[in-house]
């Protein structure tokens, strides 16, 4: 088995560190250039940021937050929320991020996949997919739905299929995060990580729903995925990323050793 890891998530509104359930009732909880130091000396593997008003309020990402970010850490970090062309990417890279994750943008005009990974490679090309169950049918044999802007917009989609259109089109990696179990902490879900990460070649993070370490060894014993994404259950204190990573090792789960 390949080592797996762990990716800290850090959702950001009006420059703080922000946390909800089911992107709902949020809560500030630090401020994110202070909490990604943090994170990347305890041993994250990687962290992702998301601003997640962006799309929203339809304005371009704060870059002055990757600029803190980049200064303060030497993990690779994923930036999204409220990416619109070409142009808004590579000012995110230049800017310090290792990759983009593109959702919304996407979903609704895919060739920005292929031209994304065209200009700057498939691998920092990360396709974020938010999903919710809406039961097995013709329409959606996966049993999910793609949705958008935070769990509000249904696009008629299943989820396995636009994953691997995804990953024909040049996404390097998906992002796949569970909307019914955001922020619940009573794991992962198991059924659409496995679907997803056996239909595509590439890497998937599971996300979406990790209360304790043992949520973390169940996704990897029981799906492909290469990667857990973790917030609430770091984010409010209750685990450091070195006890799930001892956690796992405990579970026979191959880990990426903390740096020197």
């Amino acid at each position: 088995m390949s080592a797996k890891k762990v990716v800290v998530c850090l959702d950001v509104k009006n420059g703080k560190v922000t946390k909800g359930v089911r992107f709902e009732g949020n809560v500030d909880v630090g401020d994110p250039a202070e909490m990604a130091e943090h994170y990347s000396q305890s041993g994250a593997d990687e962290l992702v940021f998301y601003d997640i008003m962006a799309s929203a309020e339809n304005r371009s990402l704060d870059l002055n937050l990757v600029r803190s970010v980049a200064q303060v850490i030497d993990k690779p970090f994923t930036v999204g929320g409220g990416i619109r062309n070409l142009e808004d990417m590579s000012e995110i890279f230049a800017a310090g991020a290792s990759k983009v994750s593109l959702n919304s943008l996407v979903v609704q005009n895919p060739e920005m996949i292929r031209q994304g990974a065209e200009m700057f490679g498939s691998e920092r090309i990360m396709l974020g997919l938010d999903a919710r169950f809406v039961g097995v049918s013709e329409k959606f044999p996966s049993g999910y739905e793609v949705v958008i802007q935070g769990g509000r917009k249904a696009m008629g989609l299943d989820a396995v299929a636009w994953a691997q259109e995804a990953a024909e089109l040049g996404a390097g990696e998906i992002c796949l995060n569970s909307i019914d179990a955001d922020g619940v902490r009573t794991g992962y879900e198991i059924n659409l990580t496995d679907q997803v990460s056996q239909a595509v070649k590439i890497p998937v993070i599971a996300s979406g729903g990790a209360g304790t370490p043992a949520h973390i060894c169940e996704v990897f014993q029981k799906t492909a995925a290469q990667s857990a994404l973790v917030a609430s259950m770091v984010h409010f204190g209750d685990y450091t990323v070195e006890q799930i990573k001892a956690s796992m090792e405990e579970c026979g789960i191959k880990t990426l050793k903390k740096e020197k």
